[in-house]
């Protein structure tokens, strides 16, 4: 059964799923979708065309949907889609998108936007994300699955962060992020592989065992390119799954910057 509290401001057009929960002063702009079982717990506000997954629950202060911080956005039609079985703690903003970056920022299923963290407009976030307290994704970043921010990290526009990475605490990524990548530092530097995530998500011994070898080819040897290095790699472990992964991630973006280890002085 829905429940509203008479403090809320649902506007003419708000449509409601089953079962929606809406706390004290909290506010449903005239556009917004809200799907089975989300819950509003108070002072929280859902704007714009924004939709919400089932089952999504929005904590105090949190502001969803409201136009892109872009000081180019003109008043464009732009959306935001926040999937299932989001948790979004206080204090949390998530920007709609804009023309310039296609319109809409996409958010997965399964995320956890946890106190004072940020997505920027035209940003799309996979399934399973963590983002710790006061982590900043600005606007135009892609985040593939499975992927935790440390506390106070920041990505810049445009990066794309790969699969099952981890950005430690207080991170200033500004180059794409390799899939099982984990980096730490501002600026943010390779540090390896996100080894307790691969085994904590239950990966084959053997899989991870090739990803680290494919690893040290491409990102441990000073030899050629890391394309040249990548390509070699796609040849020598022509069966490898996790492998693959990495490297096609790699050449799928010929112009992008990556993290790289740092090199010893």
């Amino acid at each position: 059964m829905t429940k509203i509290h008479p403090s809320a401001v649902i506007e003419d057009g708000a449509v409601l799923g089953a079962d929606v929960a809406i706390g004290p002063f909290c506010h449903v702009g005239p556009d917004v979708r809200l799907g089975d079982g989300v819950e509003l717990k108070s002072h929280a506000v859902v704007a714009g065309h924004t939709t919400i997954g089932a089952n999504t629950r929005i904590y105090p202060f949190a502001s969803v949907g409201h136009q892109a911080q872009d000081l180019k956005y003109r008043g464009e039609h732009a959306t935001l889609e926040v999937g299932a079985n989001c948790l979004i703690r206080e204090g949390v903003t998530l920007n709609s998108g804009t023309e310039g970056g296609g319109g809409k920022t996409v958010i997965g299923d399964n995320c956890a936007f946890l106190a004072n963290s940020h997505v920027g407009h035209d940003s799309t976030l996979g399934n399973n994300i963590i983002l710790s307290n006061n982590v900043m994704i600005a606007g135009h970043v892609t985040v593939q699955d499975n992927v935790i921010f440390g506390g106070g990290a920041a990505v810049i526009q445009f990066t794309r962060v790969g699969a099952h990475a981890f950005v430690g605490g207080l991170a200033g990524l500004e180059n794409d992020l390799i899939p099982f990548g984990m980096v730490t530092g501002n600026r943010a530097r390779l540090q390896g592989l996100n080894l307790v995530g691969l085994k904590r998500r239950g990966f084959p011994r053997d899989q991870i065992h090739a990803l680290r070898n494919a690893y040290k080819a491409m990102f441990e040897s000073v030899e050629g390119t890391l394309k040249s290095r990548t390509e070699k790699v796609r040849d020598e472990f022509p069966d490898q799954p996790l492998v693959a992964e990495l490297v096609e991630f790699v050449l799928s973006e010929e112009d992008r910057k990556f993290c790289t280890p740092r090199i010893p002085s």
